[in-house]
C-alpha cells in the first residue's frame, strides 16, 4: 500500500458512521480501491447528474425484456453523494492562482502545514523510539512509515475549512506502532464537549475519559469497541475552534511485528492533544 492509497483508505473510514469491523491490510486495500472508484465516479458525474437520470429512464422505458422501469412506473431516482453539495462550488485556489484539482493541496502554505505537522509528530517521539523514515525500496504493500496530507473539507459561513493529517511510525528496534495528528482548523461543525468529539475521529466508538491538561478537558478514548486501527486517541478543541486528534496504535496493521506497550501514558497522550506544537491554522 502505498502513501496515495493509505490516505485513500483513510478519509474512506472516516467519512463512515458505522464503525467498520477490524480492517486486514489487504481489505483495507480493497476498501481504498472501491472508496476511490465511488468518489470519482461521483465528481465526474455530478455536473451531468441530470443529463444522465434523463437517457436511463428513457433506455430503460424503451428496453422490452431488460427489466427496467415500466411506462407507469417513478422516475429513477438520484442517490445523493455525502459531497455532492460541493461539486457546484470552485475548489480553493492553489499557488499558481488557479483552483485546485481536488480536495487535497499538493503545494501551497496548506501543504506545508501538513509537512510542518509531520515534524512535528517526529519531534515528540519519546525516549528509546525511533521515527524511521521510508526505506529506499519498501514494498508496495507495506503502510508507509511517514505521510503527510492538507485536505480542503468544507466553507462554513464564508470560511474555507482544512483538516490537516501526519502519521509516523514509532518503533522500538524491529516492532512498530504509529503516531497519527489531525488538525481540522476553526469553523468545523464538531462537537465541543470533550467525549463526543473523541468519539467523531474516524466514527470509531470506545471508552471515553475526560482528562485535565492544565486547565483544559481532554477525550481521550482509552479502550477501543469493535475496532482495533487504533489503541487509544484524545481529542481536544481549542477555545478559537481549532480541534486535534492524537491517535496512537501498537501496531502499522500490515504484518510487521507490533511494539509490546504504548508509546505514551494516557495523560501523556491528553497533553499531545493541547500541545501548541499541533495548534495549526
Amino acid at each position: 500500500m502505498n502513501g496515495e492509497e493509505l490516505r485513500e483508505a483513510l478519509r474512506g473510514e472516516m467519512a463512515s458512521t458505522t464503525p467498520p469491523p477490524p480492517l486486514s491490510a489487504a481489505a483495507a486495500l480493497g476498501a481504498a480501491r472501491r472508496a476511490r472508484g465511488r468518489r470519482r465516479t461521483a465528481w465526474a458525474c455530478a455536473g451531468s447528474a441530470a443529463a444522465v437520470l434523463a437517457v436511463a429512464g428513457v433506455a430503460a422505458i424503451g428496453a422490452p425484456g431488460a427489466g427496467g422501469l415500466s411506462p407507469g412506473g417513478p422516475g429513477p431516482q438520484a442517490i445523493p453523494h455525502p459531497s455532492s453539495k460541493d461539486t457546484a462550488k470552485p475548489w480553493p485556489t492553489g499557488p499558481d492562482g488557479r483552483p485546485q484539482e481536488n480536495r487535497t493541496a499538493r503545494a501551497g502554505t496548506r501543504y506545508d502545514q501538513a509537512i510542518r505537522l509531520l515534524d512535528e509528530i517526529v519531534s515528540v517521539a519519546p525516549a528509546g523510539y525511533t521515527a524511521p523514515e521510508k526505506p529506499a525500496n519498501q514494498p508496495a504493500d507495506q503502510m508507509p512509515l511517514r505521510d503527510h496530507q492538507a485536505q480542503f473539507e468544507d466553507k462554513v459561513n464564508g470560511v474555507d475549512v482544512w483538516s490537516y493529517m501526519s502519521s509516523a511510525a514509532l518503533a522500538q528496534g524491529e516492532r512498530m506502532g504509529r503516531l497519527l495528528v489531525e488538525v481540522h482548523t476553526a469553523g468545523s461543525q464538531l462537537p465541543a464537549e470533550p467525549c463526543a468529539l473523541a468519539r467523531q475521529f474516524w466514527g470509531m466508538q470506545g471508552e471515553c475519559q475526560l482528562v485535565t491538561v492544565g486547565g483544559a478537558q481532554v477525550g481521550v478514548v482509552v479502550r477501543p469497541t469493535g475496532d482495533d486501527r487504533f489503541d487509544q486517541w484524545a481529542a481536544y478543541r481549542h477555545p478559537d475552534g481549532v480541534t486535534v486528534f492524537v491517535a496512537q496504535g501498537a501496531k502499522l496493521g500490515d504484518g510487521r511485528p507490533g511494539l509490546t506497550t504504548l508509546p505514551f501514558s494516557v495523560q501523556q497522550l491528553a497533553a499531545l492533544a493541547v500541545d501548541e506544537r499541533f495548534h495549526l491554522r
